[in-house]
C-alpha cells in the first residue's frame, strides 16, 4: 500500500512539474497550441511505451459506453486552461485551485448512497478547502499591501 501512496505523492509531482513547463510552452505558443503539443508528446510515449511492452491492440467493442471516452476531451480541456490559468495566476495559486476543484467533483461524483454521516463529513471537508482558499486569498493580499507600503 505505501508503494501507491509514494506513487501517487510522485504522481502530484509530476503534475505540477508538467503544469510548469505547460505553462511556459503557453507563454510562447498560446494555451490550445501548448495543450495540443502536450497532447502528441503524450501520445508518442504511450504508443511507444504500448509497443515495448506488446500491448498495441484496440479493441473498441460495442459494450463500452460512448461516454466514457470523454475523458480524452477533459483531459485535454484541463490542459489547455491549466496551461492558460497558470501562466496568469502562478503556480501556487493554479494548483490549489485546481486541487480544491477536484476535490470537490470527487466528492460529488463518488458519493453512492452512503450515510448522512459520512456525506456530512466530506461537505465539512469541503467547507475546509474552501476556507483554506479564502484564507491564502486573503493572507496573500495582506502580504501584497504590506509589500506595496515598504517600497
Amino acid at each position: 500500500m505505501s508503494g501507491f501512496i509514494l506513487l501517487a505523492v510522485f504522481n502530484g509531482f509530476l503534475v505540477g512539474t508538467s503544469r510548469a513547463i505547460n505553462s511556459r510552452l503557453s507563454i510562447n505558443v498560446g494555451p490550445f497550441k501548448a495543450s495540443f503539443w502536450n497532447h502528441i508528446i503524450g501520445f508518442l510515449f504511450l504508443a511507444l511505451l504500448l509497443i515495448v511492452c506488446k500491448d498495441l491492440k484496440f479493441n473498441m467493442t460495442t459494450h463500452i459506453p460512448v461516454y466514457t471516452y470523454l475523458g480524452g476531451f477533459f483531459g485535454a480541456l484541463f490542459v489547455a486552461v491549466n496551461s492558460y490559468v497558470f501562466s496568469k495566476i502562478g503556480a501556487v495559486k493554479t494548483i490549489l485551485l485546481v486541487i480544491s476543484g477536484q476535490m470537490i467533483s470527487s466528492v460529488l461524483l463518488d458519493h453512492k448512497g452512503e450515510s448522512l454521516i459520512s456525506i456530512t463529513c466530506q461537505f465539512i471537508g469541503i467547507a475546509f478547502i474552501l476556507l483554506g482558499i479564502y484564507l491564502a486569498k486573503s493572507f496573500a493580499k495582506r502580504h501584497e499591501i504590506k509589500t506595496e507600503r515598504t517600497v
